[in-house]
């Protein structure tokens, strides 16, 4: 038996801050966008398409909090999160003299994590005490992106390998697309995770198997 590490909101401007979730989140969800842009072709079928930027990638997740057992206010643990989301006066840019809320980092254990600042949240009471108190409660959370992911150093570097390469310790949940996006920024390069490791099984991996990551080809 095994159990899961805690997932946490760390605060990236003042170190020591962090918020840890009362459940672990049973899913979540990454997506990106980028913007191509047509340009006008008389006499076709199609019209040509030509990249223009990427967006931030973005993380959502519903994050559950409940004190029914303690008969506590459950806002006393959700205002925590609540509260990355406020102006903090004491970050002010030097020059605009504007101050802004903090960029923070979603973390689960050693296997990854995000930086990003969150863009939106909202929550959601289902429970309540005789006299009204909230006790249960489902938060929904977005983070967006603010590093971009390919430019970081791996979040699970266990030890150095052969040759520079890398390995990671494989935790419960994880899948060769999860590792590879984190180890190399894409992830539909996992067969050569899957093949330098010769996994039989790529489907099912086992918490705490050693993988070695090979050098990006």
């Amino acid at each position: 038996m095994f159990s899961l590490a805690k997932a946490v909101i760390l605060n990236l401007d003042k170190s020591g801050k962090r918020v840890e979730c009362m459940f672990n989140p049973t899913e979540y969800t990454f997506s990106k966008q980028n913007e191509w842009v047509r340009s006008d072709t008389f006499g076709g079928d199609m019209p040509q398409v030509e990249f223009s930027k990427g967006q931030p990638a973005t993380l959502t997740m519903d994050l559950y909090f409940d004190t029914y057992i303690k008969r506590t206010d459950v806002r006393k643990h959700t205002d925590k999160i609540w509260a990355l989301t406020y102006v903090d006066p004491d970050l002010k840019d030097p020059k605009t003299k504007k101050s802004r809320p903090p960029m923070v980092r979603f973390q689960w254990g050693k296997s990854w994590t995000f930086d990003a600042v969150i863009t939106s949240i909202s929550q959601h009471f289902t429970l309540f005490l005789s006299d009204g108190t909230p006790v249960r409660a489902k938060l929904s959370v977005s983070f967006q992106q603010i590093k971009d992911g390919k430019k970081l150093k791996p979040q699970n570097p266990t030890s150095g390998g052969t040759g520079g390469e890398r390995v990671w310790t494989v935790n419960a949940g994880d899948t060769l697309a999860w590792i590879a996006f984190k180890s190399y920024g894409d992830s539909t390069v996992w067969r050569q995770i899957a093949d330098a490791n010769r996994l039989a099984n790529v489907r099912q991996l086992v918490p705490g198997t050693v993988l070695v990551i090979p050098n990006a080809e």
